[in-house]
């Protein structure tokens, strides 16, 4: 059965080498603002939190980033990569869910692909806030 489990800063290392190429594929459809590098960075320093999806033999099956913000109305989970082959099942998202509670959440965000904000609009009932468009200058 597959869990998620959060990896606290100063284990990231003891499980990077079986993360990074979940991190990698997802950043391979970002906006390249970092690498997969930057966000073993990010998580050994505290900045971003590692979760990751893993079966009753330890065996990892994805894995989140996520970066949380304080705002004056709310607590903010950014979820920075996404990377598997969870990403729409439910019983993994209610998890998931359920851990951004746990951490003091009140909003999930993210970037996303249109293709991916239908599926999890279907899924999980997602709303689309806003589409972020840029130009390279």
């Amino acid at each position: 059965m597959k869990r998620l489990e959060a990896v606290p800063a100063n284990y990231v290392y003891h499980v990077w080498d079986r993360v990074e190429p979940f991190i990698t594929s997802a950043l391979s459809k970002s906006t390249s603002e970092y690498t997969a590098e930057h966000i073993k960075l990010y998580l050994t320093e505290g900045q971003q939190t590692l979760v990751i999806i893993i079966d009753d033999d330890n065996v990892i099956h994805g894995a989140i980033t996520v970066r949380f913000t304080n705002y004056p109305n709310d607590r903010v989970a950014f979820v920075t990569a996404v990377g598997g082959k969870f990403v729409a099942d439910k019983a993994l998202w209610i998890q998931f869910e359920d851990w951004m509670r746990q951490a003091g959440a009140t909003v999930m965000r993210g970037a996303a692909y249109e293709s991916v904000a239908r599926l999890w609009r279907r899924a999980f009932g997602v709303e689309t806030r806003c589409v972020i468009v840029e130009k390279k200058l």
